[in-house]
């Protein structure tokens, strides 16, 4: 009874794991369920080695015979499992397409011995086809998938590879362990040598995704902290440039004062109300921001126009977006020219959604954003929250006297 020593360590790894997976505030519910599914998997692949290995003991082969295809079958299941933790959105039909063939084949054993068949004398034996060596495929079909799951760790954390020694060193150990089962070192256990590796690698691959996981949550707070700091940068400026125009009014035409005073404060309610929401806004929601303050800088400046050339406006973008930008062409580009013109495009293709918004102003020196302090802040802080927000793109094409024009580029993703 010695031997069976072995499974209270496994017991104690597998039931433990149980309720600091339930309990994990970092995993999802999706995320849950795939690791309670592995550990399920990997219980039932304990309970088979010692079935397997009482079953020697004993003479019923063909029971032995079926023990034997659910071990060979079920292994395969729980390296796919992994994938799919690891990879949420990988397409993994291949994988599943793989190990139905895996099991198909060792499924032949209950009535055909071309792959394995237990002799009258209860000894495993391998198969009539390719001098027993299809006995094997299983280890093959592992090893396939082995090499799946580290395709998938890499492509899904390639940007922070120094977390991925844990991930190579827990699949050597399981590739030493098949190794080691298959040569002439083995001893027989109650639990094999492929089993014990994928119980502690199972273990250690959990913690390793804990700590990723926890990782990828303090940098989304860490991101969100920035982006209400740029957020809290952006809105006083406005508020500056905006209160300072309707002084000026003020002292010239009253009348006017207050209507700009009155699209102000619209402005200010569905501003601030926008700057509340974590979220991207809807499109005519920044477009609407971007008109009441252009017709409040137009006043200011009887020579320059807004013009507006929208060709899809279905999608969302972070608040404060396009109206920094139209400021930044007011301010810094067109206020000063005869007839100064600043056009607002949106256009849908394949893939994208593009926003453009272009002047016939001054233009500027584009290595200025690296350096300047105040003056293009505003491009600067649209640049970065496209980027954490959207995972888009703003491209910055200005020539000296000729103008300026702002390319943003938002990925189409379905709902």
């Amino acid at each position: 009874m010695t031997e069976y020593i072995i499974l209270m360590p496994l017991g104690i790894l597998l039931f433990g794991l149980t309720p600091v997976v339930k309990r994990d505030p970092y995993l999802n519910k999706s995320q849950k369920n795939i690791m309670i599914s592995i550990i399920a998997l990997i219980s039932l692949v304990v309970a088979q080695n010692v079935s397997d290995h009482v079953l020697q003991q004993v003479s019923f082969p063909y029971l032995r015979t079926l023990v034997s295809i659910f071990g060979y079958c079920i292994r395969p299941v729980i390296i796919v499992l992994f994938c799919k933790l690891v990879k949420p959105d990988a397409n993994t039909k291949p994988a599943w397409a793989v190990v139905i063939f895996n099991a198909a084949v060792y499924m032949t054993a209950t009535f055909s011995p071309v792959v394995f068949y237990i002799r009258d004398d209860n000894i495993f034996s391998g198969g009539t086809v390719l001098d027993g060596k299809l006995a094997y495929t299983a280890y093959i079909v592992c090893l396939l998938l082995l090499a799946h799951l580290v395709y998938c760790t890499v492509t899904e954390y390639r940007i922070k590879k120094t977390w991925l020694w844990i991930v190579f060193f827990n699949i050597f150990i399981v590739v030493a362990s098949m190794v080691l089962e298959i040569s002439p070192a083995y001893r027989d256990y109650p639990v094999s040598y492929v089993t014990i590796a994928v119980v502690c690698c199972s273990f250690f691959f959990y913690v390793w995704l804990h700590l990723k996981f926890v990782h990828d949550h303090e940098q989304a707070l860490m991101a969100e902290q920035r982006i209400k700091i740029m957020m809290s940068q952006i809105q006083p400026h406005f508020l500056y440039n905006t209160l300072a125009t309707i002084q000026s009014l003020c002292l010239t035409e009253p009348k006017k004062a207050a209507a700009v005073t009155g699209k102000f404060g619209a402005y200010l309610r569905k501003n601030l109300e926008s700057l509340e929401k974590p979220d991207l806004i809807p499109l005519q929601e920044e477009l609407e921001h971007t008109s009441i303050y252009a017709d409040i800088e137009m006043v200011r400046f009887p020579k320059i126009s807004v013009e507006y050339n929208i060709e899809a406006d279905d999608f969302s973008v972070p608040a404060l977006t396009i109206q920094p930008l139209v400021e930044n062409a007011i301010r810094y580009g067109v206020r000063n020219r005869a007839h100064g013109i600043v056009e607002v495009t949106t256009r849908k293709t394949d893939d994208s959604y593009v926003i453009i918004i272009s002047d016939n102003g001054t233009g500027f020196d584009t290595k200025e954003l690296e350096t300047a302090d105040s003056s293009h802040i505003g491009i600067r802080n649209v640049k970065e929250r496209i980027e954490k927000m959207c995972s888009g793109t703003l491209e910055i094409e200005s020539r000296i006297n000729e103008g300026t024009t702002v390319t943003i580029t938002i990925p189409r993703r379905e709902e």
